[in-house]
């Protein structure tokens, strides 16, 4: 089954509730988006077989962990070799939260978590031999994780700047 039969109006639905709370009961999700239960369960089954779900995953606190540091690392490389060395290291790093291939002058994003400044230098120092890195300390996360708009329109923007004739 294709994504599209499985994004409609209870799709949606069950994603939203879902964003809102993964713990929710099949009898509940299915009562609060208007199916039953079995055909709840088959939704959800039909979503994680084709991709669409990834996991159900819960938020835990960094700092209660004693990860006081969290930061963001470019890296550019600067050719093939230290490329492909990068991408080996960096899955070995435990304090490397993601990992995001870019465009434009560099190479990597990644955002990382530590317990120190001293853990986060020896981090650098660590990630040198692979390439340039230039890090920013995160001072706070005004908007950390933000739901996804299931309905497939992102209209923010589109609302407060509409498109001017030209």
């Amino acid at each position: 089954m294709d994504s599209t039969a499985l994004l409609d109006v209870y799709g949606r639905k069950l994603l939203e509730e879902l964003q809102e709370n993964a713990r929710v009961s099949i009898a509940e999700l299915g009562r609060r988006i208007g199916l039953s239960p079995t055909a709840t369960a088959e939704r959800l089954k039909q979503m994680e077989e084709i991709g669409i779900l990834h996991g159900y995953t819960i938020d835990i606190d960094r700092e209660a962990l004693g990860l006081e540091v969290m930061a963001f690392i470019r890296m550019s490389c600067g050719g093939g070799h230290n490329y492909h060395r990068l991408l080996e290291y960096v899955q070995t790093l435990e304090e490397v939260r993601e990992c995001h291939h870019l465009t434009g002058g560099d190479d990597f994003l990644l955002k990382v978590t530590t317990t120190s400044m001293a853990d986060l230098e020896a981090l650098i120092e660590a990630l040198l031999p692979y390439g340039n890195p230039v890090t920013s300390l995160v001072l706070s996360s005004p908007v950390e994780r933000r739901k996804y708009a299931v309905n497939g329109k992102l209209t923010t923007v589109t609302k407060r700047h509409p498109k001017r004739n030209r």
